[in-house]
């Protein structure tokens, strides 16, 4: 990466208001992007965030967007020498940057469900000239970790969970704490959990929007009755936040909820060579046509928050670059 380029992208950060130590700026100057992506890296010195990896699914999978990452790691109070656990891998660049600002004393371990991610992000680390100890593990050694496990001073956590597995709180050292995104699949809150004896505080940084951390979640169609259901539910929540809605339309909203929940989970997808039948006769389908009387008015609301326009502090110039839709990360 031109070092022009990413001072030039730290400068707008930190002009923008975007938190930057030194310790911050200097990893991520010092970390190449371009050895975790072969992606053009144009995208992310404008502050977008880059792909790294499309999975055969179909699913991309991106490493977030400069400002995040800054306020990710301005939140961490990385100290030299700590352990941080990073559930969900971003490609290995966080764990790079992480590396960096922690020093040969550091240990990063890297936890990552998905198979194909986890070999991306081995095969990048693997060729990556680290300072401290970094490992990539899948999701179930959560589950194995013995007392001879080096305590953990922080955990991040890069895509959106509802709540934090026992497995992970037990790791965590007195004092230590979680970071993530937490939440329904449409919108979070950004919470530092820290461990205080066996009480956990929570300190509420703001709104965002990160992909699901379950990759799995992220494959589901958007026809899959569990993954609709979550995201009616999880736009509810939001957009009673903001205008108030009327009880029996609730009450509805919540009644289709339930019926999205109670349909098999083996039912047949939809593609492009679908019939009309096919189409016409699915059970989501129907079920929402059914419904279509009241939903109909409600629609274009819930359509809005499904499509959430990413903010980008850092980008050159916001008319020049305005691009809307998906939600990787997002800042309110």
């Amino acid at each position: 990466m031109s070092m022009e380029g990413i001072s030039d992208l730290l400068e707008r950060l930190k002009e923008s208001g975007v938190p930057m130590n030194d310790s911050i700026a200097d990893a991520m100057q010092s970390v190449e992007i371009e050895d975790f992506t072969d992606f053009d890296i144009d995208t992310f010195l404008m502050d977008r965030p880059i792909p790294f990896l499309s999975t055969e699914n179909g699913v991309t999978k991106t490493i977030s967007a400069p400002h995040m990452i800054a306020t990710l790691l301005h939140h961490l109070e990385i100290l030299e020498g700590h352990h941080v656990l990073v559930l969900g891998s971003k490609g290995g660049y966080i764990a790079a940057l992480l590396d960096c600002m922690m020093g040969p004393g550091g240990a990063v371990t890297v936890v990552e469900p998905h198979p194909g991610v986890r070999r991306h992000t081995s095969e990048r680390l693997d060729l990556f000239n680290s300072m401290g100890e970094i490992r990539v593990l899948p999701i179930d050694f959560l589950e194995v970790m013995d007392d001879d496990f080096r305590p953990v001073d922080r955990v991040l956590i890069t895509g959106s969970i509802r709540e934090l597995l026992p497995d992970i709180e037990n790791l965590v050292e007195e004092g230590g704490f979680v970071l993530g995104p937490f939440g329904g699949p449409v919108h979070q809150r950004l919470l530092k959990r820290e461990r205080q004896g066996d009480e956990w505080l929570d300190t509420d940084l703001g709104g965002v929007v990160f992909g699901p951390m379950d990759l799995e979640e992220a494959e589901r169609s958007p026809l899959d009755p569990q993954n609709l259901a979550e995201h009616l539910e999880d736009i509810l929540e939001l957009v009673s936040e903001i205008i108030e809605i009327d009880e029996e339309t609730v009450s509805r909203i919540e009644g289709l909820i339930f019926s999205l929940r109670e349909l098999p989970r083996d039912l047949p997808e939809l593609d492009e060579d679908s019939t009309e039948d096919e189409i016409m006769e699915h059970p989501v389908i129907e079920l929402l046509l059914m419904e279509m009387d009241w939903l109909g008015p409600m629609w274009p609301i819930f359509g809005d928050f499904l499509s959430v326009e990413i903010a980008s502090p850092g980008s050159p110039g916001e008319d020049e670059y305005g691009m809307a839709g998906g939600h990787e990360d997002l800042v309110p």
